[in-house]
């Protein structure tokens, strides 16, 4: 048995040629989901909401126990089992919620 010349060389079998393809395009799709996930992460992560307002001007005597926020509001829950809700661009008071107990 002789081995082939270096310089002759077989053609290469169709579906040898697919399977390369279609690694190849795989690949390509793997990496750019990677990077599209790594992206939405990235823009969901820099358009977080706004930070807590520097000042909140609870009513006298009222003490925050807990605080949330929507797009243009904020809400701080407190001592007395009131949810108070403010105006994020104006930071009033725009509706008091009174927590009773369900019965």
């Amino acid at each position: 048995m002789s081995s082939p010349e270096p310089e002759e060389t077989l053609p290469e079998p169709p579906q040898l040629r697919f399977l390369r393809i279609l690694v190849t395009v795989l690949t390509a799709v793997m990496i750019a989901g990677i990077i599209m996930i790594l992206g939405l992460i990235w823009h969901r992560y820099s358009n977080a909401r706004a930070p807590l307002p520097e000042v909140i001007d609870l009513p006298s005597g009222a003490t925050a126990t807990a605080y949330t926020q929507g797009s243009d509001w904020y809400a701080v829950v407190t001592d007395g089992d009131r949810i108070l809700i403010f105006d994020r661009a104006t930071g009033r008071l725009r509706q008091e919620i009174q927590i009773t107990p369900a019965q």
